[in-house]
């Protein structure tokens, strides 16, 4: 500490002394009897959360869809690659076995898109979601 001026080790001194000093006197009890003690109010109750009968009386998870698929609709096979980059459904249709890319066409359907247990097709104003086998 060759650099400092008595000054400067006279204020590291004492705010060595304060913070010696605060923390004990912080939690030091309040003296008994004192007037400028006050008891401290009593906590109020929450209040009662709205009921919540209709959350717990649906489903955990959503009953899959019943929409029957046309006749005509391709059957998925499978699903490869990473979804929203570079996935591509193993598809089976009149014309045979494919692999089709979001956009591709099979006996008149397009693929819109892909998800890890389905793909979702659409034909003039039909849609179609197909899903994997065995996952339904």
């Amino acid at each position: 500490m060759a650099g400092l001026s008595l000054r400067d080790h006279a204020l590291i001194a004492v705010a060595a002394l304060v913070a010696l000093a605060v923390p004990p006197w912080l939690l030091r009890e309040p003296p008994h009897g004192d007037a400028t003690t006050v008891a401290p109010a009593a906590l109020a109750a929450p209040p009662t959360p709205a009921p919540l009968r209709a959350a717990f009386a649906r489903t955990l998870f959503a009953a899959p869809a019943t929409d029957a698929l046309p006749d005509d609709a391709p059957q998925l096979l499978g699903v490869v690659g990473r979804l929203g980059r570079d996935a591509v459904a193993l598809v089976r249709g009149a014309e045979g076995t494919r692999t089709l890319s979001p956009g591709d066409s099979i006996d008149g359907w397009q693929l819109r898109s892909l998800a890890i247990d389905a793909a979702y097709f659409t034909r003039g104003g039909q849609s179609a979601r197909v899903p994997m086998p065995g996952g339904e």
